[in-house]
């Protein structure tokens, strides 16, 4: 599989950057953006299956994982997300970060393909919550690679942290660039 990804994705001219850190990385939260496009999902499983990156998990809407095909969602990795009761679905990923010895997810801060002018901040209660690293991951169009990013550890100053990591995002352009958080469009 990991073969016929690379393929996929050397045929499309993709690739990735900075991935080996994740390898000695035992937990930790990709964030990922600017997320505009459906192909997004797709161009993130090759990445995930040609570089080896097997034990982070994606997160999507519940609805993806009901019959008939919800089977194939959570063989990619995925894990249900219920989009109601926020500080409840922060407490379960907590929970999972402590239950499991190795453990990543990737999540997109804007929280869906449409445009939106302030990203979600779920992602970076998780990981202050859990003590695990992000890692600000862009997928970027134009140069036809996602770039993993170095680690940042949320410190005290959550107000600080948070717009970090939203200038991090806002100079980024997604597959559609009107669709992109910041002033893109």
């Amino acid at each position: 599989m990991r073969f016929l990804c690379l393929i996929i994705l050397k045929c499309f001219g993709w690739k990735a950057t900075g991935y080996e850190k994740l390898y000695h990385l035992p937990k930790f939260i990709i964030a990922i953006g600017p997320h505009t496009s459906n192909w997004d999902f797709i161009i993130g499983i090759l990445i995930r299956s040609a570089y080896k990156l097997q034990k982070i998990k994606y997160l999507g809407k519940e609805s993806l994982f009901k019959p008939p095909f919800g089977f194939i969602f959570r063989a990619m990795g995925g894990y249900p997300v219920v989009r109601t009761g926020q500080q409840h679905q922060v407490d379960s990923y907590i929970q999972a970060f402590h239950a499991n010895e190795e453990f990543a997810i990737v999540i997109a801060p804007e929280g869906t393909r449409k445009k939106v002018f302030r990203l979600r901040t779920g992602y970076y209660f998780i990981a202050k919550g859990a003590g695990v690293p992000i890692i600000p991951t862009i997928m970027n169009y134009r140069t036809k690679s996602v770039d993993f990013g170095e680690a940042f550890v949320p410190g005290p100053n959550e107000k600080q942290d948070l717009l970090e990591l939203d200038s991090i995002f806002r100079t980024n352009v997604g597959k559609y660039p009107e669709l992109c958080f910041g002033d893109w469009g």
